[in-house]
């Protein structure tokens, strides 16, 4: 996905996050959601308000005895990172726009104390450094006291601030680094200009300045002539954080060096006016904060590089366990020991994303003591709940890897990827979405990434198609994407309120496209970015990557299909919410589309449909929308759906939108010839890919959670787990075994978890159990049979 550059700000402090109680944020007193705050949003009286900058900010008070509830309401621009007492308690804000700014609501009572108490706060603002997830209007920081008690610390001059001059950026940008890489800059710091211990309650901070007021009052979304940091409750929990070690050593170049180093057993030293360089195995790729450890080695300049893979001469990264004739070129960090015999931690402001690690260590006049190297793991706190288990042992460690990958592209928003953008992208989302609900049963970060795409809704009417993002980019079919994504969460989850405040929204995209519509029936010129796979089409004229023919002048089969997908699928939601006009129109604006596409691009001597009414060019993605929409009869549909399988002239799906080609099978009937479709994930596996990658090789992302969908697809369509009416409200199940002898899969529902187990009978049968929680129905159905189902357990006898 194509953008321009922005860089990722750094963390340095000498304390790991600690967990808030459940890692749950409470509620906000509703004044702060209706009335304006009575905190003020504090900066440095003599900064530059938007220029690049860290900042610490201290507030020292007494407190006649320890509290049993102390609770703050936290916000900052860019980020900000809290601490009580030297512990780090809470970092945000959760990751939004302007105009939906968050703020944290935690209890601070677990870490304070009777007499002193100190409150610390780290504050970044990486103006033109920061990454594109990054939105922004100018450095600023304010904790809001919840109840009376606690306006004590409310943010004003009594604060004092501090100007860190230790941080410089590292440009980590597309010329270094050749390729697309819009996640920041990294982080220099030098050790002796730091103010180490500032976060200490003993810290001596009378040299520092009283804070300045900046902005205009602090207020919730919705008040003021102002529309600036409109502040609204943070949605989803605090980010998980878990310490997370370094597997190996894979090299060890200037000194000597063994994997006990990397367990906290020994430390090493680098001798004065020497180079040592490093090469460290994570084992498998992980988003963490690294934090070094070193002591004395004044001047000693240290480089942390990082990366998904190493590569060779030609910058190809081929089997991602090998190290051998390979180097490691990445996003890099720097810090210089500032020689002090006390230790002293660097860990950057935000995660990295890494598997292997270089070190390089290159000393002065004074041997450097390097005594720890380890990580701390983060991501959105998802639970693993669901589990999946078959006949076919090989089938573990894709669920693994894709459990995996799927956690990597998940923090305060999903990403595409983790290293290069951490961008929310529509198209990457509905497959991450999917995954989340039926792996987790946690569906807040499906939620708000729902409400961050209706957020970023433009005058044309059509989503964005990442969002949050300072770097403005619009996919019109990443828009549809956003109306199914409401499809699905409406057909899983009972949200009536929520989904239908979303109606409007949907109104304008669909609009959007129909107003598009050419004379022939087919849409015509499109304008933006209109993607549809990576696959290597033959699209002269296009201008971008991952573009069909058909998109600029108009006649694209695929474009005006997935148009009639969608308003298929919308069709039920507006019938469910009394819109029965509107619902009619978009039912069969669909149903003409389909037929329109068929009329103009379906191939009989072929039997395939072709991208676009001239039949010059042929791809699996037009045929599986045909499929999807019947612009195909039924009658012919598994023939079609065969020829899509094992017809290599046609231009092939890559791991995004296989997704499509899976739920076609499923549609067809088809889906027990889904697992032998996945031998490209079993290659990725063999390549020491411990995640699953954006595209086939060779491939710029490692860790792309759209390659995740097997997770979804052991669950929906081997066991064949479904929801056959909006909320979930009640089940289908169609398993599909393959050449399995057995499978067996959980997941959980809001009611509670879908248990089934299916076996083979020698003569060809199915048996097992289905168990359904209190409450929920449904149906099995297999080979053309049916069974109801009741809610507890039953055997299954076909």
């Amino acid at each position: 996905m194509k953008t321009r550059l922005f860089f990722l700000f750094v963390l340095f402090a000498s304390v790991s996050l600690a967990q808030q109680p459940d890692n749950r944020l409470l509620t906000p007193d509703k004044r702060w959601q209706t009335d304006f705050w009575k905190a003020q949003w504090i900066g440095h009286p003599t900064a530059p308000i938007r220029a690049y900058g860290v900042y610490h900010f201290r507030k020292s008070f007494e407190l006649a005895q320890k509290p049993t509830r102390f609770v703050v309401n936290v916000s900052g621009d860019n980020r900000y990172r809290l601490f009580v007492n030297g512990k780090a308690v809470v970092s945000g804000p959760a990751r939004s726009d302007l105009q939906n700014w968050h703020y944290e609501t935690v209890d601070l009572a677990p870490y304070l104390t009777s007499g002193k108490n100190t409150l610390a706060a780290v504050v970044t603002y990486m103006a033109e450094y920061a990454p594109f997830y990054q939105m922004h209007y100018q450095f600023g920081f304010i904790v809001q006291g919840d109840g009376d008690a606690e306006q004590v610390v409310n943010t004003n001059n009594t604060w004092k601030v501090y100007q860190n001059p230790a941080y410089s950026p590292v440009i980590n940008d597309i010329p270094k680094l050749r390729t697309y890489i819009v996640v920041g800059a990294g982080d220099r710091v030098e050790g002796a200009k730091y103010p180490w211990g500032w976060e200490e309650p003993a810290f001596d901070d009378a040299g520092w300045t009283a804070a300045k007021p900046v902005g205009w009052s602090a207020k919730p979304r919705g008040l003021g002539t102002d529309g600036n940091w409109n502040l609204v409750p943070r949605t989803i929990p605090l980010m998980e954080e878990t310490p997370q070690r370094l597997a190996t050593v894979r090299r060890a170049e200037g000194v000597d060096v063994d994997d006990d180093f990397l367990r906290g057993k020994n430390s090493f030293s680098v001798h004065r006016n020497h180079k040592a360089v490093l090469l460290l195995d994570q084992g498998h790729l992980t988003n963490a904060f690294p934090e070094l450890t070193v002591s004395r080695g004044k001047d000693a300049v240290i480089t942390l590089a990082y990366a998904e893979a190493m590569v060779d001469d030609k910058r190809q990264k081929g089997n991602r366990n090998q190290v051998e004739g390979k180097q490691l070129i990445g996003f890099e960090d720097q810090f210089i020991a500032d020689g002090s015999k006390q230790k002293r931690t660097f860990r950057p402001l935000l995660f990295r994303t890494y598997r292997y690690v270089q070190l390089t260590i290159e000393t002065k006049g004074e041997p450097l003591e390097v005594h720890d190297l380890t990580g701390h793991f983060t991501g959105y706190p998802f639970q693993e709940k669901a589990r999946f288990a078959s006949s076919d042992e090989s089938l573990a460690p894709i669920w693994t890897v894709g459990w995996r990958t799927t956690r990597l592209c998940a923090g305060e928003t999903y990403y595409d990827c983790p290293y290069y953008e951490q961008l929310q992208y529509t198209g990457d989302t509905r497959i991450q979405s999917l995954i989340s609900l039926y792996v987790t049963g946690d569906d807040r970060l499906m939620r708000k990434a729902i409400l961050d795409f209706e957020h970023s809704r433009f005058n044309d009417g059509l989503t964005q198609s990442r969002y949050p993002s300072a770097d403005f980019q619009v996919i019109p079919p990443f828009s549809l994407y956003w109306v199914t994504m409401v499809y699905d969460y409406w057909m899983h989850r009972k949200d009536d309120k929520f989904v239908e405040s979303l109606l409007p929204g949907i109104t304008s995209v669909l609009d959007w496209h129909e107003k598009r519509l050419a004379a022939n029936g087919l849409n015509g010129p499109l304008e933006w970015w209109n993607f549809v796979d990576w696959a290597k089409w033959e699209a002269p004229g296009e201008g971008m990557g991952g573009v069909p023919k058909g998109a600029r002048k108009g006649g694209s089969a695929i474009l005006t299909l997935q148009q009639a997908y969608t308003m298929q699928r919308i069709a039920q939601l507006f019938y469910h919410y009394g819109k029965n006009q509107q619902a009619e129109h978009y039912r069969n604006v669909g149903i003409r589309l389909a037929r329109n596409v068929y009329e103009r691009c379906w191939d009989a001597g072929r039997g395939l449909m072709a991208d676009t009414p001239d039949k010059t060019g042929f791809s699996q993605h037009a045929s599986i929308w045909a499929i999807l929409t019947d612009a195909v009869p039924v009658a012919q549909q598994k023939t079609l759906m065969q020829k899509v399988m094992t017809d290599p002239s046609l231009i092939q799906a890559t791991f995004y939108f296989k997704f499509y080609l899976f739920q076609a099978l499923k549609k067809t009937g088809m889906a027990d010839q889904f697992l032998p479709l996945l031998k490209p994930w079993h290659e990725m596996l063999a390549m020491g890919l411990t995640t699953f990658a954006e595209n086939p090789e060779p491939t710029r992302s490692d860790c792309h959670a759209w390659s995740a969908a097997p997770n979804y697809e052991f669950l929906s369509t081997v066991c064949g787990i479904n929801p056959a009416s909006p909320g979930f409200e009640t089940v289908v199940i169609t398993p599909y075994l393959g050449n399995l002898q057995f499978a067996e899969g959980t997941m959980p529902h809001p009611y509670g978890d879908i248990a089934v187990r299916f076996d083979k009978t020698p003569t060809g049968g199915l048996k097992g159990t289905v168990t359904l929680p209190e409450g929920l129905t449904g149906t099995l159905k297999w080979k053309g049979k049916t069974i109801v189902l009741k809610d507890g357990q039953q055997a299954i006898s076909l």
